[in-house]
């Protein structure tokens, strides 16, 4: 997802104006010894949900994350992305298959105006973010907000009596289960050590591609009744989101340095950065962005691919989807634990990046010329590995390059441009190349699956040959 789709970086960092925390004896054995044993955290050794984050400067985390901490971000990332994906990836189709039957390229419509939205309103929601001083910390309380706001929409969508309404509900929940998504992933950046990020990120991202194949088969299960579509995987996901913070709370950030005074030019730049200043941020960025237009190009429309493929009704897919998520897990599981594993061990992020775009392509051509289930099983496989791959990576270059880490909640935010973007302009790309050359109701999605592959090759390049302060 994360994704963030996100790193940090090797660039210096001014000694914190904040207290720092520092772990007594006790704490740092039981780390090393733990930690050493697992690879990924010390099974006694909490993450000091007070520790300071922020400030001026915020300083490079080296507390490990505790094994039951990195548990429940795994699973609320699989309830933020249940709640997100099923909607997009089946729930939305069906309701336009119900109100306007025969317009598919309302898809794009609704699904690029949300994502438009919750672009005006991100760095927003991430300047508040980094200076919010309360008892529930920095990012708790934003889990809580985005939750609410993001189950809300899901309501409103299953109620809508046409599809105006339908786009409502979805600005209404693509916001509020971003905001709550985004607030997890500024968790990790936090609070991550370099040590564990690429582990931790395969964890996430595995977690991410799990929940929307088996929250499409929850759906499925309930399909007879619209609402429900909707509301039990959402439910699902409120639920695990809600949970963590309270389970695992971040902390008080009342005792961090004040907040900046925030005025109208500084909102306002906060919608970019320097490229000069920070180019490594700058290249990676771009080369996010041109490989999420490829992955949208192919996902987005991806309930009327296997129903035209497979001559099916849009509403008997949902089956077909689930199992061939569940195949694809498989493939997730695979790419997300080897990404992130493997490029911790051997100290090479790009290269895994490359070979993402690599194995998005393989995929892309199979499904473009796919006429049958095996041949549709095969290329949904090849590009699961693939995002898992490159969402695991990626994440972990981001976090490692970060330029400001007191300012974590603005540049994660200024990140996901590069796959928010994405997801807003290519469905409504899309929507008009499926139409070039299309036959009556047969759209062409060849042209489609072969563009998202060159677009996804060109975004592997740029970061391998652009971004030089990881290996």
């Amino acid at each position: 997802m994360t994704a963030r789709t996100i790193v940090w970086s090797g660039f210096p960092m001014k000694e914190s104006m904040v207290t720092k925390y520092e772990p007594d004896a006790e704490q740092l054995t039981s780390g090393m010894s733990g930690g050493a044993a697992v690879g990924i955290a010390a099974p006694d050794a909490e993450t000091p949900p007070s520790a300071p984050i922020g400030g001026a400067d915020a300083a490079e985390p080296t507390q490990p994350m505790s094994r039951s901490y990195i548990v429940w971000l795994m699973l609320a990332s699989f309830g933020a992305s249940m709640a997100m994906m099923v909607p997009l990836a089946y729930g939305i189709a069906v309701r336009i298959t119900e109100l306007a039957p025969g317009h598919e390229e309302i898809l794009g419509y609704i699904t690029g105006i949300a994502q438009a939205a919750y672009l005006l309103i991100s760095p927003i929601v991430g300047i508040w973010s980094d200076r919010t001083r309360s008892r529930f910390g920095r990012r708790g309380p934003f889990i809580f907000l985005g939750t609410a706001i993001g189950f809300l929409g899901l309501v409103v969508i299953g109620v809508a009596p046409n599809m105006l309404v339908v786009g409502a509900g979805w600005v209404l929940g693509m916001s509020g289960w971003s905001i709550a998504g985004a607030a997890l992933q500024t968790l990790q950046a936090d609070k991550l050590p370099e040590r564990q990020r690429g582990k931790v990120s395969a964890l996430t991202s595995l977690m991410t591609q799990i929940a929307p194949v088996l929250g499409i088969g929850v759906a499925y299960a309930v399909s007879s009744t619209t609402l429900l579509v909707f509301v039990v995987p959402g439910l699902i996901g409120a639920v695990l989101l809600v949970l963590f913070p309270i389970l695992k709370p971040e902390g008080s950030s009342k005792h961090l340095a004040p907040a900046t005074h925030v005025t109208l030019k500084s909102v306002v730049t906060s919608y970019g950065f320097n490229v000069r200043m920070y180019p490594d941020f700058a290249w990676n960025w771009l080369g996010r962005f041109v490989f999420f237009i490829g992955l949208y190009f192919n996902t987005t429309f991806g309930t009327f691919f296997y129903a035209q493929r497979l001559d099916l009704p849009v509403r008997e897919v949902a089956g077909i989807v689930a199992t061939v998520g569940m195949v694809g897990v498989l493939a997730a599981a695979i790419g997300a634990i080897a990404g992130g594993f493997l490029s911790d061990r051997l100290q090479r992020r790009r290269l895994f990046v490359m070979l993402a775009a690599l194995l998005f392509v393989a995929g892309a051509v199979v499904e473009a010329t796919a006429w049958s289930l095996p041949q549709i099983i095969v290329g949904a496989v090849l590009m699961q590995l693939a995002i898992a791959v490159f969402a695991t990576v990626d994440q972990a270059i981001i976090f490692a390059i970060i330029p400001e880490r007191s300012e974590a909640g603005r540049y994660m935010a200024v990140t996901q441009f590069a796959q928010k973007i994405p997801s807003a302009i290519a469905p409504l790309l899309a929507g008009v190349v499926i139409t070039i050359g299309a036959v009556g109701d047969v759209k062409n999605y060849t042209l489609l699956y072969l563009s998202g592959a060159v677009f996804a090759l060109i975004g592997g390049l740029v970061i391998l040959l652009k971004v030089k302060a990881v290996r």
